[in-house]
């Protein structure tokens, strides 16, 4: 019985090497729950906890069904703040993939950067890839989320050639299992816009994406009202500083077939 104790203890002695944010990722001591828990890792910066207040990501993190040790994709992970949180939430038996390209990077690589210095992180891989060719493994993840990146796909600029829609959502489904959780949350624009605000407003009609992504094969699940913020007219670019980080935002939640 003693030697069993002892042989027990080594393994949670490494894992907090291999894990140092183990304790405050899976703690539920004193009922806090592990998406509470994960919000007020120590470890966190204090730039992603002002953040914390207009994008909630404990109670959306909970709605789209995120729990210990399931494999995530966050898909244009920008600067990686979900990442992170994704990190804690899904534990060491988890996995976290942070997904960039070469436009994000040149916007946001610096914060990336410091985020996932010297394997900060020990559970999230970064990947680099084009969205015409992703590269993600067949039936893989348990979640893609798509934190404010959806009305990309119909976005152009010179540094970001029009999506092919079609093989991009081929290939997120591709790498989903069966029963799998497609996340979006993005800005909303106004009603029987389609995608025209995607271009200037960087922001898409719900109504529309909703439509859209049940065309790609994607059942509807659910909806949430987490991130609405009925003063938004969703008239003003969602970077303009009367609104930045304020916008009225949709959620919705899709399964795999």
């Amino acid at each position: 019985m003693l030697k069993n104790i002892r042989a027990f203890a080594l393994i949670l002695a490494g894992l907090a090497v291999a894990y140092p944010n183990l304790a405050e990722a899976q703690s539920t001591q004193d009922g806090a729950s592990p998406f509470k828990a994960a919000i007020e890792n120590p470890a966190r910066s204090d730039a992603d906890r002002e953040r914390d207040k207009t994008s909630k990501p404990a109670q959306v993190l909970q709605f789209f069904g995120v729990k210990p040790g399931i494999k995530v994709l966050d898909l244009f992970s920008g600067g990686g703040y979900y990442a992170e949180i994704l990190s804690y939430a899904v534990g060491p038996t988890g996995h976290v993939i942070s997904h960039t390209n070469k436009s994000y990077e040149s916007f946001v690589g610096e914060e990336a950067s410091a985020r996932f210095k010297n394997g900060r992180l020990a559970n999230v891989n970064r990947m680099t890839s084009e969205i015409g060719s992703l590269g993600l493994e067949s039936a893989s993840l348990d979640m893609i989320l798509m934190a404010l990146t959806y009305h990309d796909i119909y976005y152009t600029a010179d540094y970001w050639p029009k999506v092919d829609r079609d093989n991009f959502f081929r290939q997120i489904a591709e790498s989903l299992k069966p029963g799998g959780i497609l996340a979006i949350i993005d800005h909303s624009a106004r009603a029987d816009t389609g995608v025209d605000a995607a271009q200037a407003l960087h922001r898409i009609d719900e109504v529309f994406a909703r439509q859209d992504i049940e065309r790609a094969g994607f059942i509807f699940d659910e909806a949430s009202d987490l991130l609405r913020n009925p003063d938004d007219s969703r008239t003003l670019n969602v970077f303009d500083e009367k609104i930045r980080r304020k916008t009225d935002r949709f959620v919705y939640r899709f399964i795999k077939k």
